[in-house]
């Protein structure tokens, strides 16, 4: 039999979630999910339930960078991600700290730009949105706002579809590399989210489910297209698949809390056989 290659490394530079719903934590399980073995750098502490959002502890940003440089010295990332940057400083520590590891070794970037929680709660400072845009946002292989997300970016409201094109274009301009503009926020039958490239536009879609399971879709979204990255995947099928992904995440999900639930990340290993020796219930 031969030996299984290596898993590729992923980064996930993000706030904890303590109830494990979303960041950090759904990172690492999506990453898990997907065969990946993932790395992190916590950018913020929060104490948050499926309810809301009670608290919120920031590590100097010195720290950070130094959590970033640890694992980048040593570590060959295939891609990594961003979730809650808290603030402008935060912001500036991991641009910094990305900028020095691709002096190492350049790899994929997913940027997902965390501005709320599900519970309405804020997760990024007023003023750091445009630290985002001028510093972030163009080292991104892709930026991931929902549709609330891309009308703070681009000062304008998004609703349509030609209004999601738009937004996409005008992330571009500002020069990440391509903008999905995640239609969880819309209404209809389908979600639609849209995908801008620089030679044009992909519609990705699938079927809304009525459900208040949805704690940490974005955060497990971008986990899910980084991870594809990392394995090699190209940017329109890691998106497709990490939809997908999502979609059975959700659909699956356990049904655990009062308010908005999470997902179930690692249901792609339900029908794994047990091993010998392992005992089922």
């Amino acid at each position: 039999m031969q030996p299984l290659p290596p898993p590729s490394i992923t980064l996930t530079i993000a706030g904890s979630d303590s109830s494990g719903g979303a960041g950090i934590q759904a990172d690492l399980k999506t990453f898990a999910a997907h065969r990946c073995y993932g790395a992190s750098v916590v950018t913020a502490l929060t104490a948050q339930n499926t309810v809301g959002v009670t608290g919120i502890h920031a590590p100097p940003p010195a720290f950070v960078r130094a959590q970033l440089d640890a694992v980048t010295d040593d570590l060959e990332v295939a891609a990594a991600k961003t979730g809650m940057l808290v603030d402008a400083a935060i912001i500036n520590a991991v641009v910094d700290g990305l900028q020095a590891a691709w002096r190492r070794r350049l790899f994929a970037l997913v940027v997902d730009p965390v501005l709320i929680a599900k519970s309405g709660h804020a997760l990024l400072a007023d003023d750091a949105v445009d630290t985002m845009l001028a510093r972030l946002i163009p080292m991104a292989t892709l930026v991931t706002p929902n549709l609330p997300e891309a009308a703070r970016l681009v000062g304008f409201d998004v609703v349509s579809h030609d209004d999601a094109v738009r937004a996409g274009r005008a992330l571009l301009a500002r020069g990440a590399g391509a903008a999905l503009i995640k239609g969880g926020h819309g209404d209809g039958v389908d979600v639609v989210d849209v995908l801008v490239l620089a030679d044009g536009v992909v519609d990705v879609r699938s079927q809304r489910l009525t459900t208040r399971h949805t704690h940490g879709t974005g955060c497990t979204l971008s986990a899910a297209i980084c991870a594809r990255l990392a394995l090699g995947a190209g940017l329109i099928d890691a998106v497709d698949g990490a939809v997908a992904y999502v979609h059975q995440a959700i659909a699956r999900a356990p049904g655990f809390g009062a308010g908005h639930g999470p997902l179930h990340h690692l249901h792609p290993f339900d029908d794994i056989t047990p091993h010998v020796g392992m005992t089922t219930t």
